[in-house]
């Protein structure tokens, strides 16, 4: 059986932040030489209008409220087919002129991650942003099912949470974990990463020995300027104020490495990692 051809896939909705998505994901397709497709979902959902409407139905006048109540909803989907056909034209336009000459776009009906799920096979590095448009004004919070996607995906997948800068220097946030190594040897084997400049980053009292053990990794396969930084405190801030005092573009780091029991107890380190960070997060699975 043929492997599906890989791409980078990038989610856009009618949010602010899906320009920034379109940037990013036609900055890694053209560092990774793959193509590079556009993604606009539609969810399904209850009707306020259903909803409403539903509630007046009564003798003698079922037939033709029920008639009604079709009539709207057809013409609710006609216009969110419209409106995702131009979101997807406006993208198409915007990666075109970032110099992907052939962008593939698609639009899909029902849940997104669904959705993501089976398109898993042909995704290289999935883009999205860390909210959608019903959420975009909630920054203290991430998107509804951003948890649910990365969780049900094992694909890289680039969280954006700002404008569009070319990245030049990353930080790799390591603590030994079996996700860190695993984004270790991904950095280590990537043509997305050759040439920037790398901070190996490491929140742990046993940080020198751990980022001596990576940096060997890093620097015996890959070409990348390595920084190694050990650092003491609540992990998520302090890599969080490292990214920031050092200006940092992009930040690397494993996702969802503990057990759910752990999660209750401890909180998710990644979610509060989308959360605080003000520069893209690059989740490696």
């Amino acid at each position: 059986m043929a492997h599906a051809q890989q791409l980078v896939l990038a989610c856009i909705d009618g949010s602010a932040i899906s320009a920034a998505v379109c940037d990013y994901a036609a900055w890694i397709a053209q560092r990774v030489d793959v193509p590079l497709k556009l993604l606009h979902n539609i969810e399904h959902q209850e009707s306020a209008v259903t909803a409403d409407l539903s509630g007046n139905i009564g003798l003698g006048s079922q037939e033709h409220l029920l008639d009604e109540l079709t009539t709207l909803e057809q013409q609710r989907s006609k216009l969110l087919v419209q409106q995702g056909k131009s979101i997807l034209e406006a993208a198409k336009q915007r990666v075109q002129q970032a110099g992907i000459a052939e962008p593939i776009t698609a639009q899909r009906h029902g849940s997104v991650a669904e959705t993501l799920i089976e398109l898993e096979d042909c995704i290289r590095v999935l883009v999205l942003g860390v909210r959608g448009e019903k959420h975009e004004k909630q920054q203290e919070k991430i998107g509804a099912q951003l948890e649910l996607m990365i969780r049900s995906l094992h694909r890289p997948i680039l969280v954006v949470n700002d404008e569009f800068k070319t990245p030049k220097t990353i930080m790799l946030a390591y603590d030994g974990s079996e996700a860190a190594d695993k984004a270790v040897a991904m950095v280590a084997s990537s043509p997305l990463y050759k040439g920037l400049s790398c901070h190996l980053v490491c929140v742990n009292n046993n940080a020198e020995t751990l980022l001596q053990q990576a940096s060997q990794k890093l620097k015996g396969t890959t070409d990348l300027n390595i920084v190694t930084a050990a650092l003491t405190g609540k992990a998520e801030l302090e890599l969080c104020a490292y990214q920031e005092k050092n200006n940092i573009d992009l930040t690397i780091m494993g996702a969802f490495s503990h057990t759910r029991l752990r999660e209750m107890l401890l909180g998710s380190f990644t979610v509060k990692m989308l959360v605080n960070a003000k520069k893209p997060v690059l989740l490696l699975r």
